[in-house]
């Protein structure tokens, strides 16, 4: 079903869902939301499934042309969403109808949004996810980000009864000086302890170098014992590496599968979601947590976003 046209394409508007899991091994990156909590809140305010596939927006908003009547949620960064001038609220259920326009103002936090369209977004699955791979053009809207003319299809489903509202509790609060906890390694044995030391007690700075594959950092030298390269291996979201230059890099979701830099730490997967609002010049922390304290926070995670659509509807 025709949803959207797109008036404006914004920066950076790719359709993503929650990941493309199953094929590192041949070379294929899990690419997904950057930030995956604001996606999955976003499907579940318009009744969607968790991993439905959603529009993601970075730094400039796109203009959008309802084709039909619809319902949206729009989550993520602080972006001052409208419909025909109005502003509209975040992380609610909205009602559209055709012919109604949707626009986005300057991004006031964080450097991504996402707009669930109920039913999800109607694009071929490839290797078992809808996600956009930019880099390897397959995914999403023919493998690329969204322009001028583009026409959004969503899944054919009857509208929901219920407006629902995430608790404002629940809503994310995105800063410029992002704390991440990390476990040290796999190759933390390659840097002096006066360089781990430095990686978990100064503050790094997000550079203009930083995009879905990664994040380059700059700040104070983390220091190598001697060796600065490995023989290549697997590198997942999270992974920081540490080049000879001594400024550590955090992969991020459209991540080469490996690399040849050793990896000083990984952050915790729950954490991810942080970085993924993090936009140049952001002031990021790393705090060192043990497997066991990482474990917990993937738990605590995980079973927080698996009771979220019972505490919306328990909210309204």
């Amino acid at each position: 079903m025709k949803a959207l046209q797109v008036v404006k394409p914004g920066l950076f508007m790719t359709v993503q869902d929650l990941g493309r899991y199953g094929f590192l091994r041949y070379g294929v990156p899990i690419s997904g939301a950057m930030d995956t909590f604001s996606l999955v809140a976003a499907n579940l305010l318009v009744g969607n499934k968790q991993n439905d596939a959603c529009l993601e927006t970075t730094f400039i908003g796109p203009e959008l042309q309802a084709l039909v009547p619809m319902q949206i949620a729009i989550t993520g960064g602080s972006c001052s969403p409208k419909i025909n001038d109005q502003s509209i609220p975040m992380w609610q259920t909205v009602n559209v109808q055709e012919g109604d326009f949707i626009s986005f103002g300057s991004m006031k936090s964080g450097c991504r949004a996402y707009i669930a369209l109920r039913g999800g977004i109607d694009v071929p699955l490839v290797l078992g996810s809808r996600s956009t791979y930019v880099r390897g053009t397959f995914g999403g809207a023919a493998g690329r980000h969204l322009k001028i003319g583009d026409v959004i299809e969503s899944f054919k489903v009857s509208l929901i009864k219920t407006q629902y509202a995430l608790p404002d509790e629940l809503i994310p609060q995105f800063t410029n000086n992002i704390v991440v906890h990390v476990i040290l390694g796999p190759q933390d044995n390659m840097f002096t302890d006066e360089g781990i030391e430095t990686f978990l007690s100064n503050s790094y700075k997000v550079t203009l170098e930083s995009d879905r594959m990664g994040y380059r950092l700059n700040g104070p030298v983390v220091e190598h014992k001697g060796k600065v390269d490995i023989v290549s291996d697997a590198l997942l979201p999270g992974a920081v590496q540490v080049p000879k230059d001594g400024k550590p890099i955090v992969i991020m979701r459209d991540a080469q599968t490996t690399g040849g830099y050793p990896k000083i730490a990984v952050v915790v997967s729950s954490d991810l979601c942080l970085l993924g609002q993090a936009k140049p010049n952001d002031a990021v922390e790393f705090s060192r947590v043990t497997i066991r304290q990482a474990q917990k926070k993937g738990n605590e995670y995980s079973k927080m976003l698996s009771s979220l659509d019972q505490k919306l509807k328990a909210a309204c």
